[in-house]
């Protein structure tokens, strides 16, 4: 499939197409006004395709913006193909236009560009329908997929050419699986995989590797999987309310989450006249194939028991942690966190029960001044987190976007299906400082030329450590010299003192009952 997408746009807003314009294999043109190729390095960089979306410029400028931009737009829109020599050679299929804060300040009326530009392309020519200033990145994602689903639903229907005629053997769409995605591509590998074990057939996985030239076929699946929240429900939605096709949408993240997904599979096609039995299949599969359930049992893991760790990102991610931290490795979630506010109800719900604190939140430093209460001795979050890790001294494991180059790793690292369940389970293990690391430290040398630094969330500071002081908080061991620190500097603080000394470090302690 050929995919273009006009985006009237500055950089900022760039984001709301990356998620998704994900359609693998894609040879489409993306404009990005002031000359931001961001999508173009965000596919190269992070998953290291070596096809990928190429990017042209469109330089919107104060004189444009003038004189007004609709001349400029169409005729763009209308030369779409005649770019690049790519571009010149395999024309488009689809066109999507976008609004953004650019177009909404100039008040451009942008179904009337789609109108003009569908007159002069043979391509398909739609406006992505989404408000932003009112969703975030994940909900416009969400709502440009069933948009374009729709859209190829009703042509096909219109051209009658829309079958939904039932796949012989038990199929399944695999909706919301994108190539920028945290992990996505592994674990689409592992749900096929999956699905191969449990003998069905997969009939589209979408956007990722998908043609819009195929959605027509989208209803002759038994059901759909949906293993994200936060894209590809609203499509499974209109599906089922079109067709009556069910859906999945249970998370296979973890052992216990893995057999409850494939358990709704089993009774989604029996009640649809299969006659099928997963049971032995769930059994094998975390007996031989899943290492988590044994190693969560192992000596390794008993020192692991009953410590604290946070959790926070997309609604996806941190319930499915949070679910695997308490119920699979017996980890104490101090709280748990979301930052898809608009969806906040259904994430409560899910891990009320098992964290002593639900936090919704779309501020990281908020995010970064609850980490630093109640000093987890683990954190799993986003990159965000992560930096707050480094600056608090706790280890973190990244479990949901944002995210950084480092978090698309080369090898076969799913986080879905059994084979996710060893990966999640190594990313757990090796995010504690375990055992006789930290003393090992200390005892060859790791922190002796290293000063201690503050460990507030602000690089500011109002206190000032004595010579005598550093030298006294220096002999503490590394692996609560940063919680005494900030115990220190809290008693300081309350106590109106601003130089601290051996004396203060002593009498903190105290105060404390330590």
């Amino acid at each position: 499939m050929k995919l273009a997408y006009w985006m009237y746009a500055g950089p900022a807003h760039i984001g709301t197409l990356r998620i998704a314009s994900s359609f693998q294999n894609v040879h489409g043109i993306m404009h990005a006004p002031l000359g931001d190729d961001y999508f173009n390095v965000m596919r190269s960089m992070l998953e290291r395709e070596r096809d990928f979306t190429p990017v042209t410029a469109s330089i919107v400028d104060r004189h444009v913006l003038a004189r007004g931009s609709q001349e400029k737009v169409v005729d763009n829109i209308t030369r779409v193909d005649n770019i690049t020599r790519k571009d010149r050679e395999e024309h488009p299929d689809l066109i999507v236009l976008t609004p953004t804060c650019t177009s909404s300040i100039l008040q451009e009326d942008l179904q009337n560009f789609v109108q003009r530009a569908s007159l002069s392309t043979t391509a398909d020519v739609i406006l992505a329908d989404v408000n932003h200033y009112r969703v975030n990145e994940l909900q416009a994602a969400d709502r440009t997929l069933d948009q374009i689903v729709q859209f190829y639903i009703e042509k096909a229907r219109r051209q009658g050419t829309l079958s939904t005629t039932k796949t012989p053997t038990p199929s399944v769409n695999i909706i919301g699986l994108t190539t920028l995605g945290f992990h996505n591509q592994h674990d689409c590998r592992e749900l096929k995989h999956l699905m191969a074990d449990l003998g069905i057939q997969v009939n589209l996985v979408l956007p990722a590797g998908a043609s819009v030239h195929d959605l027509a076929r989208l209803p002759q699946a038994w059901f759909n999987l949906v293993p994200y929240r936060e894209i590809g429900g609203l499509s499974a939605q209109y599906l089922a309310n079109e067709f009556g096709m069910p859906s999945v949408t249970i998370t296979p993240m973890g052992v216990i989450e893995t057999a409850r997904c494939i358990r709704a599979i089993q009774s989604v096609l029996n009640e649809q006249g299969a006659d099928v039995n997963y049971e032995p299949l769930i059994e094998r599969q975390t007996r031989d194939v899943s290492q988590a359930a044994w190693f969560s049992r192992s000596i390794d893991c008993q020192n692991l028991t009953g410590k604290k760790a946070v959790v926070f990102g997309d609604n996806t991610h941190a319930a499915a942690m949070t679910k695997i931290l308490t119920r699979e490795m017996g980890i104490h979630v101090v709280w748990a966190g979301t930052y898809c506010k608009y969806d906040a109800d259904w994430f409560r719900a899910e891990v009320t029960g098992l964290c002593d604190e639900v936090l919704i939140t779309d501020d990281h430093t908020v995010v970064g001044d609850a980490i630093a209460r109640v000093e987890p001795a683990a954190i799993f979050g986003t990159q965000m987190e992560r930096h707050v890790g480094k600056r608090l001294n706790i280890p973190c494991g990244v479990i949901a976007a944002p995210i950084h180059i480092q978090d698309f790793p080369v090898g076969y690292r799913p986080f879905l299906g059994y084979e996710g369940t060893n990966q999640l389970v190594d990313l757990i293990y090796n995010s504690f400082t375990l055992g006789m690391e930290d003393h090992l430290l200390e005892i060859f040398g790791g922190h002796d030329t290293k000063e201690v630094i503050h460990k507030g969330l602000s690089a500011a500071t109002d206190l000032t450590w004595t010579t005598d002081g550093l030298a006294e908080l220096n002999k503490i061991p590394g692996f609560v010299r940063g919680k005494v620190k900030r115990n220190t500097e809290k008693f300081a603080r309350e106590q109106g003192i601003t130089e601290i000394t051996v004396e203060v470090l002593y009498a903190a302690k105290e105060a404390v009952g330590a």
